[in-house]
């Protein structure tokens, strides 16, 4: 096969979650340039109408459905409104998560299970279904994203939210145990941890007022630069695609280098 037919996704339909901004923004971007039909996700209905606009504009067919990953029946629409409109789910992009900061000895028991319910419960609950879908049709892509947070430890200084690295740590282990479980039907299960990226979540670091603290963020990057839409969805693409096909359970961090260190 020639190797731009490896990463063709021509025909494919894409479910992103968290896609109406930030990292699930760039992800559902390089899924409709490979090609694929792209139905985006997230509680922002107005964010993800604005995605779906702009998306149609490579010549793809897009969806906007309004979803908090915390409610299952939310989650069922989202099932239901792209099969009602595409007929089927080929890649999963399980984006979608949530942080919340207090110090440690004060974190709030409901915000750790909200932290929770969006971050691993309801990647659960969306896999397992899209899962079913992808049994039928003989296979299909999933990814999920974690971050550099899912494999680490953070000082109280560094990243007070005591529950985000635990639920991380989660979607990590899911990935690795779904990969096993679901290869009899050729549904593959691989995870992308980000580093540090430009995103509308770390807008406050890039103003002027915050250059000490974001020139100290990057200098803890080997790389010394933070990412950007580029330096994500070329690897989402590649995981969504054929190309992939022998890479199922795999953690890919896309940090600058910063978890070798």
């Amino acid at each position: 096969m020639h190797l731009k037919d490896l990463f063709d996704l021509k025909g494919k339909v894409s479910v992103v979650t968290g896609g109406g901004r930030g990292i699930g923004k760039f992800i559902a971007t390089g899924l409709a340039e490979a090609g694929s039909d792209v139905v985006v996700a997230s509680r922002k209905l107005e964010n993800l109408e604005k995605e779906a606009q702009e998306l149609e504009k490579l010549g793809v067919r897009t969806l906007a459905v309004k979803c908090d990953l915390a409610k299952k029946e939310d989650i069922d629409n989202l099932i239901k409104a792209a099969m009602d409109k595409f007929g089927t789910i080929d890649i999963l992009v399980n984006n979608a998560g949530l942080t919340w900061g207090a110090p440690t000895l004060d974190y709030p028991l409901d915000k750790w299970e909200k932290i929770f319910d969006v971050n691993v419960k309801g990647v659960w609950i969306l896999s397992q279904q899209v899962a079913r879908i992808m049994k039928e049709k003989g296979g299909g892509k999933m990814i999920n994203v974690s971050s550099i947070y899912g494999s680490r430890g953070s000082n109280e200084e560094e990243h007070p939210a005591v529950a985000y690295n635990p639920s991380k740590f989660a979607v990590e282990g899911l990935t690795k145990t779904l990969a096993l479980k679901l290869a009899r039907y050729k549904i593959y299960v691989n995870c992308i941890a980000p580093g540090f990226f430009k995103t509308d979540m770390m807008g406050h670091l890039f103003k002027p007022e915050m250059k000490a603290i974001l020139d100290l963020t990057v200098s803890a990057i080997p790389l010394k630069m933070y990412g950007e839409e580029d330096d994500v969805k070329g690897l989402a693409v590649f995981l969504a695609s054929r190309a992939s096909n022998y890479i199922t359970g795999g953690i890919i961090p896309v940090d600058g280098g910063f978890s070798a260190q």
